[in-house]
């Protein structure tokens, strides 16, 4: 019920559901490009949506977030954002799918409270995993957000199960060592022109996934971020 209450351009439209004995479907709108996963993991995904509109989906994900966390009737924490549940519309508009794991939350505060983990491996934030590392929040997708802009970023899982070194195989580690090298992005193998756009997007990323929720931005500090000019980070 409250998903069928959604209306943002960056959230899928729920049109309706079946129910028949075992028979149970959700109707969605058709995303006739699919979803973002399928682009960014290919061979030359820059080449197919180019950097320009990266950085468009890339908004757009962050405010459908904001619509979810701050705009609803009910708070909305997804709990499994990750490129395989954006899904591209026929402009390649960003919405963010699937809410099987969804939770609501009703205080003002955005706490909630949680028995066990939910996500995906690659994308759960510390504290979803272990309340060890602060409290399960809205800023619990923030965390997930960052991985995503990472895994936009480099072109690859933000987890291989085989590296050469073992600072390559968490790929936020990786791109961290090469920031802190001063390599800035030329481990993502961009040019000149795009390389404020990489450079905000990385960035944004990193600031998003700070292993304590205490540092983690709302996603509305990301939306004004990314509002700001490409070549515009604090």
């Amino acid at each position: 019920m409250s998903i069928g209450r959604t209306s943002h351009v960056n959230i899928v439209s729920l049109f309706g559901f079946c129910l028949e004995g075992s028979k149970q479907a959700l109707i969605y709108e058709y995303m006739c490009n699919g979803s973002l996963d399928r682009y960014i993991y290919s061979e030359k995904p820059k080449e197919i949506l180019g950097w320009e509109r990266l950085y468009a989906i890339a908004i757009g994900i962050a405010r459908g977030l904001e619509y979810l966390h701050h705009s609803c009737n009910t708070r909305i924490v997804h709990f499994d954002i990750k490129p395989q549940n954006i899904l591209l519309d026929q402009d390649f508009c960003p919405k963010i799918a699937d809410f099987g794991l969804a939770k609501l939350c009703r205080t003002k505060e955005s706490k909630l409270s949680m028995i066990g983990a939910r996500g995906t491996i690659g994308f759960i934030a510390p504290e979803v995993h272990s309340r060890n590392f602060g409290i399960v929040s809205t800023k619990s997708d923030v965390y997930s957000y960052g991985m995503v802009l990472l895994e936009m970023v480099g072109g690859r899982k933000n987890v291989k199960s085989v590296a050469e070194k073992s600072s390559e195989k968490y790929f936020p580690d990786w791109i961290y060592d090469h920031f802190a090298q001063d390599d800035e992005l030329e481990a993502c193998e961009v040019t000149s022109d795009i390389e404020e756009i990489a450079r905000k997007m990385t960035l944004i990323g990193l600031w998003c996934i700070q292993v304590l929720p205490l540092y983690h931005p709302t996603i509305t500090k990301v939306v004004e971020m990314f509002e700001r000019s490409k070549t515009s980070v604090d």
